[in-house]
């Protein structure tokens, strides 16, 4: 076992495979369901919390590990975490961001509270739309930097594009603020998610 769970790769296949079987049982044990608008957005909603997790995560590892850290990584070994984890950890970061955000507006049109949230329940009724439109538009907003702000001047920091010197520095200091915006908005948004799905 301990030569299998050493490959990332037959992990995850034994992880999925695991699932489909925890799926399939649940499904023959309840006497099977239909293939309809409910099951999509079962699907849709457990894919995102998955893409959700790997994003937050990655972001929480960043701003609680990475970033703390690096004042105490002798200089000739940073580059390790320069050129070889921080480029691979944005990759899935940034996909995750966007993953996140597609499969929960998909999942909010397929229930039908895509326009109410959107409009933070204005004319609806508030309560759950406020709730989940808030974490909807905080979402919105963090993966707008992760994007448009943070990728970017990630790949100066890191040398991906080069840059002069005042410039690389100016970069991963504005990285960083970014990082720590969403790092702050990360709770909110995940209370507001919670919230909606729980408390109405």
């Amino acid at each position: 076992m301990a030569n299998f769970l050493q490959s990332l790769s037959k992990t995850v296949h034994l992880s999925l495979a695991i699932t489909v079987i925890l799926f399939l049982g649940l499904f023959y044990a309840n006497g099977g369901f239909d293939i309809d608008r409910i099951f999509w957005s079962w699907l849709l909603r457990y894919i995102h919390v998955v893409v959700a997790i790997m994003w937050i995560g990655l972001l929480w590892y960043f701003n609680f590990v990475q970033i703390p850290n690096m004042s105490k990584i002798p200089d000739e070994q940073k580059p390790a975490i320069g050129k070889v984890i921080a480029p691979a950890a944005l990759f899935y970061f940034r996909w995750g961001a966007f993953a996140t955000i597609v499969t929960g507006l998909i999942l909010a049109y397929l229930n039908g509270y895509l326009h109410e949230s959107m409009t933070l329940g204005i004319g609806s009724g508030g309560g759950r739309n406020t709730a989940i439109g808030i974490g909807m538009w905080l979402g919105l907003i963090m993966a707008f930097n992760v994007w448009f702000v943070i990728w970017p001047n990630q790949k100066r920091a890191l040398g991906i594009v080069e840059c002069d010197p005042e410039k690389k520095a100016k970069s991963a200091k504005t990285a960083m603020l970014f990082s720590r915006t969403n790092t702050l908005l990360s709770l909110p948004m995940l209370l507001t998610m919670v919230a909606a799905q729980n408390l109405y």
